[in-house]
């Protein structure tokens, strides 16, 4: 196959049998792949737009895989199902489904008990999705809708704005939000809190 290109700090490298999951076998270069990709979730959000979702869907293993596969199912085979293989980043894959259900119920009790405000429990959240990192592929995409459905959805906000920047090219903002992840692994929020709203 000929996928071939290099990965930018906080990409994380698919494996030969995840590269054969390509669905557009015509894609080469990083540029393609990112385009098609941007196409199927541009529809995923379009999905989005007339669904009510409440916190009980929402947090649950069946959204987060659905949603998955509705912004890459149109490029990825494997779009939805959680990896098998072991990441740069990430926990161990056969721990992936104990640790995102604990995830799911400490969100659903974080909503029912208001433990935090709304966008500290979607930032919260959203740093421990990236972080158990369930797909090969779009984990940091995945968990930036995510946390954006969580305002729009069960708070009847608006979605963040993630520096107003496409994180995908490595760019300053794709710099700045790394950045903010990585001081959110040691618990401290702010910064990744500050640009999900700048």
């Amino acid at each position: 196959m000929g996928l071939t290109f290099e990965y930018i700090d906080g990409q994380t490298p698919l494996d030969d049998d995840e590269k054969e999951g390509l669905r557009i076998p015509s894609i080469t270069t990083r540029e393609e792949l990112d385009e098609f990709e941007q196409l199927n979730i541009e529809k995923a959000i379009q999905w989005t737009f007339s669904k009510k979702i409440k916190a009980e869907q929402l947090f649950s293993e069946k959204f987060i895989k659905d949603l998955h596969k509705r912004m890459y199912g149109d490029v990825w085979k494997w779009a939805g199902t959680f990896r098998t293989s072991e990441k740069n980043i990430g926990i161990k894959s056969y721990l992936i489904a104990i640790e995102l259900k604990q995830l799911l119920d400490d969100a659903l009790f974080w909503k029912k008990n208001d433990t935090y405000g709304s966008e500290e429990l979607a930032i919260r959240f959203k740093h421990r999705l990236v972080s158990i990192h369930c797909f090969a592929n779009g984990n940091g995409r995945h968990s930036r809708l995510i946390a954006d459905l969580i305002m729009e959805k069960l708070y009847d906000s608006h979605f963040f704005t993630w520096g107003s920047s496409n994180l995908v090219k490595a760019t300053e903002a794709r710099a700045n939000y790394i950045r903010a992840v990585r001081k959110a692994d040691k618990n401290e929020m702010e910064l990744l809190l500050d640009f999900a709203k700048s």
